[in-house]
């Protein structure tokens, strides 16, 4: 029987398998002989010790015992410290790479540590992408972003190491697959990939709630987080899927943790996104971190009351612990402001995104703008993108215009779109009949593509609207 590879294997073992294959194969064992005669290419009288490392490497998916010899020194070399590729293309460590130098910009503490830790002697100012490709490389076990970049190349189907064969199989669905690598690989039900994810952190973010419960039962830890803080509630959270929220929380996943910025607590994580359902769930547990967005989100008066006074003054609460405004380095840099008036226009636009129609006219009377784009998006543009028709109306009967323009998304995405552009693009079609009726104009330009929302609709395959804007048209 096989003895399956801990988490940090020896070379040691490694040769002790090697040898007593060798030694099995020319005692003439039939299980010897079917193990050489499946990853073998030749055998016979003349099958050496090299031949039975070359066997060994392959039955652990390795092309060759150079390979396998040379993930086992990187994995001993560096513990659980070391970070495993789970892609093997260069651009995506290109764009995680730019995404660390962002995050640093943008007061991520946990990107700033990797600088440190890896580039000590480089002052925050000197910081560029090539240190941001040089830490991404150390981090993964090589010296240069040269070497790193020669590993990436050289992977191919018959050369993928243990956690990337994983996360292929979390992305098959293949559970049985999992599970009978870690059973050879005990250690990967802990063992991190790039940007610290694991595979219970992946399996979340994909939505594989089966996988996520039998990682659970393998040991996996409901509160671990990658090295932005996002912990797999968070992921739960963001994408609004239910099921596997409540399985999470039941399994003792921890509310408070903050990512991307201070914060940025799996409840936040939803709300971002309007995602009311999983915000509920979560909310139940625990209403971190409890400031005003937090409280208009969920559309909760009572809070809203207790953290800004009718005349406008707000509570040190309010506005306290805003460091997370992006849930990744897509969207743009920017700092919250310790400002009352960005405080209350956030609030107001938090919820909207949800949906909150009634903590509306609260927010108004306390000061916030109807037409505020506090981060990328007004309460108008929010409530279109998520389809909060009540919501809509009652902000244009209260001054919200209905052809103002505003950021939204990510720099490539919205610049000076319109509610229309963004109802466009969603395909809603009482949303888009409710804009022209109050008289949204339909041959208004984005400013980045030079767009109609027409033009929106068509890019976005979104027939029915696009047949409404038409008809608007003529």
């Amino acid at each position: 029987m096989r003895t399956p590879l801990p988490p940090a294997p020896s070379m040691e073992q490694l040769r002790k398998l090697a040898r007593e294959l060798h030694r099995a194969y020319h005692a003439g064992q039939p299980e010897a002989h079917t193990r050489v005669t499946e990853h073998h290419p030749r055998s016979g009288d003349g099958f050496r010790l090299a031949d039975a490392q070359l066997v060994v490497a392959r039955e652990h998916g390795f092309s060759s015992w150079p390979r396998l010899k040379a993930y086992v020194e990187r994995v001993t070399s560096y513990g659980p410290d070391l970070r495993h590729p789970f892609e093997a293309d260069l651009q995506y460590f290109e764009d995680r790479a730019a995404g660390l130098l962002s995050a640093h910009q943008g007061g991520v503490g946990e990107a700033t540590a990797a600088f440190r830790r890896h580039l000590p002697q480089v002052p925050d100012a000197q910081l560029t992408i090539e240190e941001a490709r040089l830490v991404m490389a150390r981090q993964h076990g090589f010296d240069n972003w040269d070497a790193f970049k020669h590993h990436l190349e050289s992977l191919d189907e018959r050369s993928q190491e243990p956690f990337m064969r994983a996360v292929k199989a979390i992305r098959a669905d293949d559970g049985q697959a999992v599970t009978a690598l870690i059973g050879r690989y005990p250690g990967l039900a802990t063992t991190r990939g790039t940007n610290g994810n694991d595979l219970i952190g992946l399996a979340a973010g994909m939505g594989r709630v089966a996988i996520v419960h039998m990682l659970l039962a393998l040991g996996a830890d409901a509160a671990s987080a990658n090295d932005r803080g996002w912990t797999p509630l968070h992921q739960a959270a963001y994408m609004n899927h239910v099921e596997l929220t409540q399985l999470l929380l039941e399994a003792g996943a921890p509310t408070w943790p903050s990512g991307h910025g201070d914060g940025g607590t799996p409840l936040v994580a939803a709300l971002f996104w309007g995602h009311h359902e999983a915000a509920q769930l979560i909310a139940a547990h625990d209403l971190a971190p409890g400031n005003l967005r937090v409280a208009a989100g969920l559309g909760r008066l009572d809070l809203l009351e207790e953290l800004a006074a009718p005349d406008g003054r707000i509570a040190p609460a309010a506005g306290a612990h805003r460091g997370f405004y992006r849930p990744h380095t897509g969207f743009p840099l920017w700092r919250p402001a310790d400002d009352r008036q960005e405080v209350l226009d956030e609030a107001l636009i938090w919820a909207c995104k949800s949906g909150r129609t009634h903590v509306l006219g609260a927010l108004v009377e306390r000061g916030a703008d109807v037409n505020a784009d506090v981060y990328r998006g007004t309460p108008l543009a929010w409530a279109a993108m998520k389809g909060r028709e009540e919501t809509m109306r009652w902000l244009i009967d209260h001054g919200a215009g209905v052809n103002r323009r505003s950021t939204f998304g990510g720099p490539g995405h919205g610049e000076g779109v319109s509610a229309l552009h963004l109802a466009a693009q969603c395909g809603s079609a009482g949303i888009v009949r409710l804009l022209l009726e109050r008289g949204a104009d339909p041959r208004v330009e984005d400013d980045l593509y030079h767009s109609t929302p027409l033009g929106w609709a068509q890019h976005f395959a979104r027939d029915e609207v696009a047949g409404l804007l038409q008809e608007a048209l003529r």
